[in-house]
């Protein structure tokens, strides 16, 4: 029987649930206005005691990840290290348990960072200034933060500048992935427009599905459309999740390639997760709740 860990900390699928671009920095940064939501499907963090940090990388989706020092949770420890060289006195055998396909517009990377930095926090002596922790996020990259937080937000800027919801209603949510990693950056440069209308208001207070749904359907994606021509998959997969009985919104999360379904029925979100992987049983598919406050 194996040593039990030390800690264990979980790193969410993030979703966008809506995604505007709405401007182009100087520096080629685009500016963005995002609902994030988070769901209960994750990656997991494992740390046990070492003489040294060491991080290996498990899972289903851990082909490919370099466990080196330019791994973004590598990077994470060793900045919050720098930055607070007392606050964990002893070293850190990691293992980071890939459990949500890479590349897939679901925040892995990000989310594997604001873990570690969790971690770190949870495994030290005395306290941490939250300001300091969050500029710290934003160096390791834009979405860091809100995946610190891991509960429905609303993103501006490059999506450092974070608004988290204190109402939001329980929905679950259907992800399916078609096994094609998708660049960002490609995604970017077949943009038609970068000056997009911004996010409507969210209605005060939002507790119901009904309002979710409403809501949302006055938002879109903009990277979609580009995503689309790159990776047809995608279309499909939107077009099969918006049949779905209960469904109130597919659409893509992200830059892709995954595909989600809103739902506010945890039977409903099952059931169609379940006839997807008996007729696509080569993609990935997962219903999961909502993280909500």
């Amino acid at each position: 029987m194996g040593t039990a860990p030390l800690a264990v900390e979980t790193a969410p699928a993030k979703i966008n649930l809506a995604l505007h671009v709405t401007g182009r920095r100087d520096n080629g940064y685009h500016e963005i206005e995002s609902l994030f939501v988070f769901a209960e499907v994750a990656d997991e963090l494992h740390a046990s005691l070492a003489e040294a940090d060491l991080l290996t990388i498990t899972g289903p989706f851990s082909q490919g990840l370099g466990d080196g020092s330019t791994n973004l949770v590598a990077r994470a420890v060793a900045a919050f290290r720098t930055r607070w060289p007392d606050h964990v006195p002893h070293g850190l055998a990691l293992e980071l348990r890939k459990n949500i396909p890479i590349a897939a517009g679901l925040g892995g990377g990000s989310a594997d960072a604001a873990a570690a930095l969790r971690l770190m926090l949870r495994l030290g002596t005395g306290t941490i200034d939250n300001a300091a922790l969050f500029e710290l996020a934003v160096e390791l990259g834009a979405d860091v933060p809100a995946c610190l937080i891991s509960q429905p937000l609303l993103a501006r800027g490059i999506g450092e500048i974070i608004a988290p919801l204190a109402q939001f209603p329980s929905c679950h949510i259907v992800l399916v992935n078609p096994l094609i990693g998708v660049s960002t950056a490609d995604i970017f440069k077949r943009l038609n427009g970068y000056d997009n209308y911004p996010l409507p208001t969210l209605p005060s207070p939002m507790t119901r599905p009904a309002q979710l749904g409403i809501w949302l359907a006055e938002t879109r994606n903009d990277l979609q459309p580009p995503a689309v021509k790159i990776v047809p998959e995608i279309g499909m997969l939107i077009e099969r999740l918006a049949e779905a009985p209960g469904c109130m919104l597919a659409r893509m999360s992200g830059s892709g390639a995954t595909v989600f379904g809103l739902f506010g029925s945890n039977a409903q979100a099952h059931q169609a997760a379940h006839e997807l992987r008996a007729d696509l049983a080569n993609y990935w598919v997962t219903a999961a709740p909502l993280i909500v406050p």
